[in-house]
């Protein structure tokens, strides 16, 4: 029987099974190799590590909970999981069999991209989703931000002000902005165009000209494009974990969900913006939640 599993490989996972390792607890990592930022060239703001490929900070997660010798990694997906009278029980994709007492689904969020023709040649490359992550090696160019989401294209355009002052707004022929907000982008030199975007044109990933249904093109070298979040496991649903009004999975803050024994970290909960070093620190703190916990069922009063 192992005291906990988790599922995801991602800096909340990999974080919450180094504590759990330092604890002495018996824990095995499932993980599929397929995460969200899988093309992205460059993660930043994660301190010491500031540039790193995303798969060479995974490596190295993994070098350092592999020096534990209760922890183990699967590389392979959980295809169910099962609630039993005191635990839960797993089957893998090979059919094994594991057994355990916890289990942590820090399994992350799967991106939703608007219906824009050419917009995967650049995503990653020239069009980013999150300013802090990417706005620094995007500084002072001429940038675009793509949202259709009435309560994102706002705010995206005038986070993005403070790395550009050369930014075109596309709602790519959605009315999400308020006159408000038009007057607003314009008393900070920012131009809207809501016209329906034909495709985005550009070489090697480097995105260089927008053209419009009309016709008409403008350039731009790169920018932010709004992404929708799902779920990309149904485990929590299927468990009958609560989720909350964004699609997460609903957690006390300490990474508890509404069923006894499982637990939520990373992306997965919505809870905080997506960043490696958030993630991390979440994945710390609920592994930490784990241990306190088996602490308690064990521990005769």
């Amino acid at each position: 029987m192992l005291d906990s599993i988790v599922i995801g490989g991602g800096p909340a996972g990999l974080s919450a099974a180094l504590v759990l390792g330092r604890a002495g607890k018996r824990a095995v990592v499932f993980d599929d190799d397929n995460p969200r930022n899988k093309v992205t060239h460059e993660s930043h703001s994660f301190l010491t590590r500031d540039g790193i490929h995303p798969s060479e900070l995974k490596e190295l997660g993994k070098q350092d909970i592999l020096k534990y010798p209760t922890v183990s990694m699967e590389m392979q997906r959980v295809n169910e999981i099962h609630r039993e009278k005191n635990h839960f029980q797993l089957i893998t994709e090979k059919g094994d069999l594991y057994q355990t007492k916890k289990v942590l689904l820090a399994t992350g969020l799967k991106d939703v991209f608007p219906k824009v023709k050419g917009l995967d040649k650049f995503y990653g490359s020239s069009l980013f989703s999150c300013p802090f992550c990417d706005g620094w090696e995007m500084r002072n160019q001429a940038l675009v931000v793509i949202s259709d989401n009435k309560n994102a294209a706002f705010q995206m355009g005038k986070k993005l002000s403070n790395w550009s002052k050369d930014i075109i707004v596309c709602t790519n022929g959605n009315q999400v902005l308020t006159e408000e907000q038009k007057r607003s982008f314009a008393k900070n030199g920012i131009q809207v165009l809501e016209e329906e975007i034909d495709e985005l044109i550009g070489n090697n990933g480097q995105l260089q000209k927008i053209r419009f249904i009309s016709g008409e093109e403008i350039l731009r070298e790169g920018g932010l494009v709004t992404v929708g979040l799902e779920q990309a496991s149904p485990f929590a649903e299927s468990l009958g974990c609560v989720m909350s009004d964004n699609g997460g999975i609903k957690t006390d803050g300490l990474g508890r969900t509404s069923i006894p024994g499982i637990y939520a970290s990373g992306d997965a909960t919505i809870s905080t913006p997506s960043q490696l070093i958030m993630a991390a620190g979440e994945g710390n703190k609920v592994g930490a939640m784990i241990v306190s916990d088996l602490i308690d069922e064990s521990f005769k009063l």
